[in-house]
C-alpha cells in the first residue's frame, strides 16, 4: 500500500488538510471540531498576519489516494530572536495510528526545518500563543474547552519513540463554585480594591467593550512577554483577534481592572461552546450558528479564556478581584463550573488561585523538543 506526501498548495489540498481530523475523530465523543471555514484562513496572510514574520509549510500524506496524515512546520523568527535559539515548530499534526505515516510526516517536517538552518524542533505549537498549542497526554476522558486541544492517545507513543523529550506542560483545572469560595473572594476583592485604589469596569454591550480591546492586548504583551513560545501581538493581529473573538463573546463575562485610569488587568471568560461546536460539526450553517447562540444564552459551564495582569501588579491580588467579579455573574446565571485553559505547570502564582475552590486538575498537554 503505497504512501505519498504532498506539499499543500491548492484549495483542494487545503480542504483535505482541514478535513482529516473529522475522519480521525469521527467516532470520538469528546473531540470538539473547529469551524472549517475558520481553519482554512490559516493559509491566508489576510486572515493570518503572522505569516508576515513566520515561514511555514504544510503537508498531507496519502495511502493509496486516501489522506491519512498531515503536519505543518513553522519558523517564528521573532521568537527565535527573543530566545536566541534556532527553533522550528511542528504544528497541526494529525494521523491515523500508523508508524510509517507518522515517520514520513515528521521526517519531512524535520528535513524542512533543518534545511532552514534550525537546530531544534519543538511542538505542537502554532504561530502565536492564541493559536493551537500542546499535545494532550492526560485527561482523554474529559471534554476540552474550545480554547484547548484534544488528541488521540497513541500520538504521544509515536512522539516518544521518535526521540522527543518534554519541554514543558500545560495543566488544566475544573473549578466548582461554592458559597465559601465566593464569600472569601468577595471579601478579598474589597480589601484589595481599597488598598490599591483599583477600579473595575463592567460591560453589558459589545460596543462598550471594543474600545478597550487594544488596551487588553497591551496588557497581554506585557504580562506574557517572559512566557515560553510567546511573541508580541502586532496591530494586524490585534485587529484579527478582535474580529474573530471579541465580537462574539458575551461582554458580561469580561472584566477590566484600572489603576489611575490605566488598564492593568483583565479577564475574559466565555460560556462553554464545546457541545455546541460538536453539534455544529465544522459548519455554522444551516444549524451550527443556532447551537452556538443557544449555548451562549444558557451556559452550564464557563470557560476561562484569558487572564492577564501587568507584571508591576502581579502580587497585588488583582486576580482576586477578577475572579470575584466573574463569580458574581456565574451566580446570577446559575453557573456552577469553570474550566481553566492551559496554565504552565510552573506558574504557581496562577495555580495558587484555585486553592479556595473545590477543584480537580484533570487535563495535561505537553510541548516536546528534540535536537536535530
Amino acid at each position: 500500500m503505497a504512501l505519498s506526501i504532498e506539499v499543500v498548495r491548492t484549495q483542494k489540498q487545503r480542504k483535505a488538510f482541514i478535513n482529516l481530523p473529522f475522519a480521525i475523530y469521527k467516532k470520538s465523543p469528546l473531540w470538539v471540531p473547529p469551524i472549517k471555514a475558520d481553519d482554512l484562513k490559516i493559509f491566508d496572510v489576510i486572515h493570518n498576519p503572522a505569516i508576515e514574520y513566520c515561514e511555514s509549510e504544510f503537508w498531507i500524506v496519502r495511502r493509496d489516494g486516501k489522506v491519512v496524515g498531515r503536519i505543518s512546520a513553522i519558523i517564528n523568527s521573532v521568537y527565535n530572536k527573543k530566545t536566541e535559539k534556532k527553533l522550528g515548530r511542528f504544528s497541526r499534526l494529525e494521523f491515523f495510528d500508523d508508524k510509517e505515516v507518522f515517520l514520513l510526516l515528521m521526517d519531512t517536517a524535520v528535513k524542512w526545518i533543518k534545511e532552514k538552518g534550525m537546530e531544534f524542533i519543538h511542538g505542537p505549537l502554532g504561530y502565536s500563543n492564541l493559536d493551537t498549542q500542546g499535545m494532550l497526554i492526560d485527561g482523554f476522558e474529559h471534554l476540552p474547552s474550545i480554547a484547548s486541544v484534544y488528541h488521540q492517545p497513541y500520538y504521544k507513543s509515536h512522539i516518544d519513540a521518535y526521540g522527543f523529550e518534554k519541554e514543558i506542560d500545560w495543566i488544566e483545572f475544573r473549578l466548582t463554585l461554592g458559597e465559601q469560595a465566593s464569600s472569601k473572594a468577595t471579601r478579598g476583592a474589597e480589601i484589595v480594591k481599597k488598598r490599591y485604589g483599583f477600579e473595575v469596569e463592567k460591560f453589558t454591550k459589545t460596543e462598550q467593550l471594543l474600545p478597550y480591546v487594544k488596551s487588553i492586548f497591551d496588557v497581554i504583551n506585557l504580562a506574557f512577554q517572559k512566557l515560553a513560545f510567546v511573541t508580541p501581538f502586532n496591530s494586524k493581529m490585534v485587529d484579527l483577534y478582535t474580529k474573530r473573538y471579541f465580537k462574539l463573546i458575551n461582554p458580561k463575562f469580561v472584566r477590566i481592572v484600572k489603576k489611575d485610569g490605566k488598564v492593568i488587568a483583565f479577564m475574559v471568560a466565555v460560556p462553554s461552546l464545546s457541545e455546541a461546536m460538536q453539534k455544529a460539526n465544522g459548519s455554522l450553517f444551516p444549524f451550527g450558528f443556532y447551537h452556538i447562540l443557544t449555548a451562549m444564552k444558557k451556559p452550564e459551564v464557563l470557560d476561562l479564556f484569558l487572564i492577564g495582569v501587568v507584571p508591576e501588579y502581579d502580587n497585588a491580588g488583582v486576580a482576586v478581584i477578577l475572579f470575584a467579579e466573574i463569580q458574581g455573574e456565574m451566580q446570577k446565571m446559575g453557573i456552577k463550573y469553570m474550566e481553566t485553559t492551559g496554565i504552565f505547570e510552573t506558574n504557581h502564582n496562577v495555580i495558587s488561585n484555585w486553592k479556595n475552590y473545590e477543584h480537580i486538575q484533570h487535563k495535561r498537554r505537553r510541548c516536546f523538543i528534540k535536537a536535530i
